[in-house]
């Protein structure tokens, strides 16, 4: 699925200006594209990216020219939430690119329910696809993951049907044991107490 988002030339200058005037400065370059800063409509761009997801293929249309591309890279201003510039990288549709894509992890981890600590170090991997099979996220199944156990690219490669770039090592999950400092300083400060009673 695609949808257009209309764009414009703009300067390199002018950013500041077109933001508050309600655009995004962005950058559009690849495949028979010469690299060309240009400016999209926020409010255009967000609806077409809850429309086609973060990754979707977008037909960006410059000045009469319509290209199918992908956002793939942009910066956010986090204390208003917003996007302040957007990468575009124009794309040829019948041929495979790198995408990262999210990591979802499903599965009630059995070391979890003995109190251990699910952790995911990294929440995003990257896969070859073809652009209209790149999909908004991939499930990992963490179910029998136990305390102290690790998940890598090399447990879901063969269970993944797309092709993954990361290393074999590349960690995606982590069970790590539930902490004790806590209950120890408590024990501790129990004992100190009972002492502190006794030489009374």
């Amino acid at each position: 699925m695609s949808t257009t988002v209309k764009a414009q030339a703009r300067g390199r200058k002018e950013n500041n200006k077109l933001r508050n005037n309600g655009f995004i400065p962005a950058v559009v370059y690849g495949f028979e594209v010469e690299s060309q800063p240009i400016a999209v409509e926020e409010k255009d761009l967000t609806k077409t990216l809850r429309e086609v997801g973060r990754n979707g293929v977008i037909k960006l249309e410059v000045n009469g020219k319509t290209v199918n591309a992908v956002m793939s890279d942009y910066q956010m201003n986090i204390l208003k939430g917003q996007m302040i510039h957007a990468d575009f990288l124009a794309i040829n549709m019948q041929e495979e690119l790198d995408v990262n894509v999210i990591v979802n992890v499903v599965g009630n981890s059995v070391g979890v329910s003995e109190g251990g600590l699910l952790q995911q170090p990294n929440r995003e991997i990257t896969i070859t696809v073809k652009p209209s099979s790149i999909p908004e996220s991939i499930d990992v199944d963490v179910s029998g993951m136990a305390i102290g156990d690790t998940l890598t690219v090399a447990d879901v490669r063969d269970k993944i049907e797309y092709a993954i770039v990361n290393e074999d090592d590349y960690t995606l999950a982590t069970v790590s044991a539930p902490r004790v400092e806590d209950t120890e300083e408590t024990d501790t400060e129990e004992e100190t107490t009972e002492e502190t009673k006794t030489e009374e």
